[in-house]
């Protein structure tokens, strides 16, 4: 299989690794040219995880969108959500035609409300049979320092993901796969939702003992959703309690690397929403996500308390203290 991967940020970047790793060879769109001549002459990302170095001989770096998709079977989207309509904005509708898809992305695309699923098939006429996940409780950081990591693969053909997940496995990250490809991917997104409201939660000075509590409710009122959007025909062949569901969301609301985790507690500690984003200088996907899930939720009508308030502080100036008080109140 000729890979593609499409984006450069942190994420991008240890996908790219991981790959290289073992010895595939990668297309790589990269939209800047001046990241692409430092990659090439320094073997690392200048701009994201430094300690990270490439083969370069493995390497097939271009700034053009579509001569990566044109050269590759698989193409493993890691551009943050917010951005991915404007990366493809003039792609032809048939670029993906013939590829597979692996979606990196744990966000929604906030203009349009949807998945990338929705999105790709509304573009590019791209079936969910040719779609597939790649997700998990996996910071980058961690993968650029080879810390033994866990990604599950996800797909309606799980025979597929597997094959795909096996170039991903190296002696420093196992791989798993999963069929509920819609499921985990709103997974993703809640949890980043969520590790907002625990950085709030830390910035507002809550202990420990606060926050576990806090974090048990954040996954039961997870799996109320997802029960609610994919069925309990799926439900019932899921544990929920696997690395891709809990395992994803402890780790983003704990987590020092978690971009999530520390956009909320700046917004605990009384910094606007405007200036911790400024202080992060990386996107903080719970941020677009808080939004698409509450207008995502109306229709869907799961109980969603904790998310609502964070949408709440984040979207309609509900001051953090007053909105962590509302939440004492439904913790069970």
């Amino acid at each position: 299989m000729q890979f593609g991967i499409l984006g450069s940020g942190s994420w991008a970047t240890a996908l790219a690794k991981i790959l290289t790793d073992n010895n595939n060879s990668i297309h790589w769109w990269i939209r800047n040219p001046g990241t692409i001549n430092q990659i090439l002459q320094r073997r690392h990302n200048p701009h994201y995880l430094s300690s990270a170095y490439f083969n370069t001989s493995l390497l097939t770096l271009q700034n053009d969108i579509a001569e990566v998709i044109e050269a590759s079977d698989v193409l493993v989207i890691a551009v943050p959500s917010a951005f991915v309509e404007s990366a493809f904005e003039t792609l032809p509708a048939n670029s993906f035609k013939g590829k597979k898809v692996m979606s990196a992305i744990k966000g929604i695309l906030p203009s349009c409300n949807q998945l990338l699923n929705d999105y790709m098939y509304d573009k590019f006429d791209l079936q969910i049979a040719d779609y597939f996940t790649v997700l998990g409780p996996c910071h980058a950081e961690e993968v650029a320092s080879e810390k033994l990591s866990y990604l599950t693969f996800s797909g309606i053909d799980e025979d597929m993901a597997a094959r795909l997940g096996a170039h991903f496995h190296t002696e420093y990250l196992n791989t798993v796969v999963n069929h509920d490809v819609i499921g985990v991917q709103y997974a993703a997104v809640l949890k980043n939702i969520y590790a907002l409201g625990a950085g709030i939660a830390h910035g507002l000075e809550y202990g420990d003992n606060f926050l576990s509590v806090y974090i048990a409710n954040a996954a039961d009122e997870m799996v109320c959703f997802l029960k609610k959007v994919v069925g309990d025909k799926v439900c019932n062949q899921v544990n929920y309690a696997s690395s891709v569901y809990l395992g994803d969301l402890l780790v983003t609301c704990y987590s020092l690397y978690s971009r999530n985790r520390t956009f909320g507690n700046m917004l605990g500690k009384g910094y606007s929403v405007q200036s911790a984003q400024l202080e992060l200088n990386m996107v903080a996907e719970g941020y677009n996500a808080s939004k698409c899930m509450f207008k995502t939720n109306q229709t869907v009508g799961a109980n969603m308390p904790i998310a609502k308030t964070v949408y709440q502080i984040l979207w309609q100036h509900l001051p953090a203290a007053e909105g962590f008080r509302n939440i004492e109140e439904i913790l069970l």
